[in-house]
């Protein structure tokens, strides 16, 4: 992942304070041009945010006047790449107030880079005013202003206030998707699968029926985007969203293993682990194969955690076997504790098998 220095560096925002110069007559764009100086040790939200304040101190304080220096800029090539990203935010503050011009200005500015961070406070001011200025972008011509439709109304966007409204209840939003699912571009079908990945965390049945609905009237591209939209249920084993695609949770078969190489293993190494699943069945079994990992937490209790081995289709009688080699590298998101922890194979949400491994810090 680049880091913020790449994203917002100090040749970035020069950048943007010469393309905020040349599109407003007295611009000087001096605070966004200082901030340049000031970008050492701070993280990329702290930058986003300096460099928002110094667009606001350097354009005009009035609504229409500030949106015409960045329509001006909207002219200019070099306006573009993640310089835009603290300009959305800008925009969102000092449009406050201009409601419906203010979201017309972030769809303008969306295929500069994405603004889907930038509308969210709108919606969580006035969902259904919103929405309502949101809602015809899913025919907009430009994939990425019907992106931003799917995209910036997610409740759980990563790396964004999420929309609590939309936890709740995300059911306004949902003519948003039905009108962007078959899209013609992967950019917007994929935010539209992001979306509904979304909604299953709270409301797991709603989007299976959601699901159903689009598979009743499909496009070539829709199974791909369901089998998308659906893949945190399937690996927590909601059998209605395995049932609904083609994976019965009462398929007979056989499973061998998980057979442990390492029993023993500390922080940085692999465990290494076999497996094999056979189709007991008289007809054609399709299976998503995971496996699950137990991890020891820091009270000696533990927690669960399902990583992907593979989805296939096993005819009668045959046997799928593997191998699997899983890093237990220290990363940020997880922290290691020592003790007995646990393996299994899930097969079609449906857990077997319970192998134990030690791991040492």
């Amino acid at each position: 992942m680049p880091s913020a220095d790449e994203l917002l560096g100090a040749e970035t925002v020069a950048d943007l304070a010469r393309c905020l110069a040349r599109a407003g007559d007295g611009i000087a764009a001096q605070e966004t041009r200082g901030c340049g100086a000031v970008l050492e040790g701070l993280s990329f939200t702290e930058r986003v945010t300096l460099i928002r304040n110094a667009v606001l101190a350097d354009l005009p304080s009035d609504y229409p006047a500030f949106a015409d220096v960045l329509r001006v800029a909207l002219r200019d090539g070099d306006f573009t790449g993640w310089m835009i990203f603290p300009v959305t935010e800008a925009v969102a503050v000092r449009g406050r107030d201009a409601f419906e011009p203010a979201l017309a200005l972030l769809a303008e500015l969306t295929p500069r880079l994405t603004a889907e961070t930038a509308v969210r406070p709108f919606l969580r001011a006035d969902l259904e005013r919103a929405l309502r200025v949101m809602t015809p972008w899913t025919g907009h011509p430009d994939p990425h202003v019907r992106r931003l439709a799917s995209e910036g109304t997610r409740p759980r966007l990563p790396w964004a206030p999420r929309i609590p409204a939309l936890i709740t209840d995300p059911a306004p939003a949902l003519p948003l998707l039905d009108a962007l699912y078959r899209d013609d571009s992967e950019y917007v079908r994929r935010s539209v699968a992001n979306h509904l990945n979304d909604i299953s965390r709270d409301h797991p049945d709603t989007a299976v029926a959601v699901a159903a609905r689009w598979l009743d009237a499909p496009a070539p591209t829709t199974t791909r985007l369901v089998r998308h939209g659906l893949r945190t249920l399937v690996k927590s084993g909601h059998a209605d969203a395995l049932t609904l695609l083609g994976h019965s949770p009462d398929l007979p078969v056989a499973v061998d293993g998980p057979h442990i190489r390492t029993p023993e293993i500390r922080v940085g190494d692999h465990l290494v682990f076999d497996y094999a699943v056979t189709n007991t069945h008289d007809q054609t079994a399709h299976v998503v194969i995971d496996y699950v990992v137990h991890h020891v937490k820091a009270n000696g209790g533990r927690t669960p955690k399902v990583f992907k081995l593979t989805t296939r289709s096993l005819d009668p009688g045959e046997t799928w076997s593997a191998t699997r080699r899983h890093s237990f590298k220290p990363i940020s998101t997880r922290r290691y504790h020592p003790g007995i922890h646990a393996v299994q194979i899930q097969v079609n949400g449906r857990l077997h098998g319970e192998t134990p491994f030690t791991l040492e810090c």
